[in-house]
């Protein structure tokens, strides 16, 4: 018979196969759905009410396929708590059930943690910040470095430390980010801007794809490193009285070395030809 928990080596492999890990003990039973309560360390927060109906829905009709992974509370007697599978258990309560099933497993706060993150991270549950914070949480709490968590999720540590980054963004920012009002692609370009949350907003308003936020962005940086120097007030004066003169708009550019350019805006061909004779006239 093939184990459906056959390990494998490496990181990042998969739940299944970090639950077939020689170190596990588990046991597969039927248990009360009352006597399950909520993993504290569970990455995901937020659940679509949408997909839950759905998955409410699918339970009435054929029940829970695939188990739910617990194992014993620290804290309370004769309850088991969740360590992945929260969407089936808050919609088995949904349906109605009574009793469901569950793999029990040894595990410590640490691989209870590492499981649920597996599963989330798998199954493509968790919005960027709640990944982003599951990183963290691996990174703070159990001692691990960017690059194990890289190898143990399976992806790469540029992914692992973009993602992190992004806790770095203002509060009401992260906000948006994790209700999908922002994707990750735009925050991204949002990271490390004085105005990241006024141009999140602008985002928002004006529905910019990720390439016209790019480029928004570029132009003003650039824009905020051209250095502008106010004019000399003898130039302005010098323009001002040359267009009272003349009777047109006068434009002097003057460089360092007194070298420039003098531009006269004309409004029409009288203007020019009036601008023509009275060079013609002095020189």
């Amino acid at each position: 018979m093939i184990n459906p928990f056959k390990n494998k080596k490496g990181l990042g492999r998969g739940l299944s196969s970090l639950i077939g890990d020689s170190d596990i003990k588990k046991s597969r039973d039927n248990i009360s759905i009352s006597s399950i309560i909520p993993n504290k360390n569970q990455p995901r927060k937020l659940f679509e009410k949408e997909s839950l109906e759905e998955l409410t829905n699918s339970i009435k009709e054929r029940g829970i396929i695939q188990p739910l992974i617990v194992r014993k509370s620290e804290d309370q007697d004769n309850k088991y708590e969740l360590i992945a599978g929260e969407r089936r258990w808050q919609a088995a309560q949904s349906a109605g059930l009574h009793d469901v099933p569950v793999i029990v497993i040894e595990a410590d706060n640490l691989k209870s943690l590492e499981l649920a993150i597996i599963e989330n991270v798998q199954r493509k549950d968790l919005n960027s910040i709640e990944e982003a914070e599951s990183y963290k949480k691996l990174i703070e709490r159990f001692g691990y470095d960017q690059d194990k968590v890289s190898k143990f999720i399976g992806k790469s540590r540029s992914h692992i430390s973009n993602s992190i980054r992004l806790l770095s963004l203002p509060e009401k920012l992260i906000d948006l980010i994790r209700n999908n009002k922002i994707s990750q692609g735009h925050a991204k370009i949002l990271i490390g801007l004085e105005n990241s949350l006024f141009l999140a907003e602008k985002i928002i308003k004006k529905k910019l794809s990720v390439r016209q936020t790019e480029n928004l962005v570029r132009i003003l940086k650039s824009g905020s490193k051209s250095n502008y120097k106010p004019k000399d007030t003898n130039v302005i004066a010098t323009e001002n009285d040359l267009t009272e003169k003349i009777g047109m708009r006068v434009i002097l550019n003057n460089k360092k070395n007194n070298t420039g350019t003098i531009t006269f805006a004309y409004k029409g061909y009288d203007q020019l030809d009036r601008l023509i004779n009275i060079i013609k006239k002095n020189y």
